[in-house]
């Protein structure tokens, strides 16, 4: 089940959920001005609406797959698109002169920044968009729900991995002046793997 395909795809998972968006962006906003506390709770809301479409697309998919081979295919080439845009969203990061902001903080209690954080992933479309396209790209066509929820789990601990790690990460002054200064470089290497990993993903064969 774990090959050098799935490895190479969790690593762009990881980069996915580690380049700048809402969510990641939001985090090093409320952990850099609220703290690190403030910062987990953001956190770990954002990763609870990322679980609740996790499941879902693996509910969903599993019986629409056995059902309609297509799908698979369907839902691969949305997925080749959506990281070929997040290629060309980082190239164009890269090539701007403008400072990157890093978000605005979350602030309240930490039930309501942890709802906050819920809503964004849960109302957000790109998230089960992302979780569909991952589930045809790493599973087989006849992939039973044990197995897609066994992907969930792997995949899922990645995404515990980045959010989590943000709001550690940006709670420290010395990692956000850090970031900042290396923010060109990291935004070309984004764009350089998205786009590798949008061909490959368009170039494989599936069986």
């Amino acid at each position: 089940m774990i090959t050098s395909g799935f490895i190479a795809i969790w690593i762009a998972w990881l980069m996915a959920g580690g380049s700048p968006g809402p969510a990641t962006m939001g985090i090093a906003g409320t952990a850099m001005n609220e703290g690190r506390t403030s910062g987990l709770a953001f956190a770990l809301g954002i990763c609870a609406g990322s679980a609740a479409w996790g499941i879902a697309a693996a509910l969903g998919l599993s019986a629409i797959m056995l059902a309609n081979v297509w799908v698979f295919e369907v839902i691969r080439y949305v997925g080749v698109a959506y990281l070929g845009w997040l290629a060309f969203k980082a190239l164009r990061r890269a090539l701007s002169s403008d400072e990157v902001a890093l978000g605005n903080p979350v602030t309240g209690s930490l039930p309501t920044i942890f709802a906050k954080g819920a809503a964004i992933h849960l109302t957000n479309p790109k998230a089960i968009l992302s979780w569909g396209s991952i589930y045809a790209i790493v599973a087989p066509n006849d992939a039973s729900l044990s197995m897609l929820l066994t992907y969930f789990a792997m995949l899922y601990a990645g995404s515990l991995l980045i959010f989590v790690g943000y709001a550690f990460l940006f709670s420290s002054a010395r990692m956000v002046s850090a970031y900042r200064r290396a923010r060109r470089w990291f935004d070309f290497a984004f764009a350089g793997f998205f786009g590798v990993a949008s061909y490959k993903i368009l170039t494989v064969r599936l069986s």
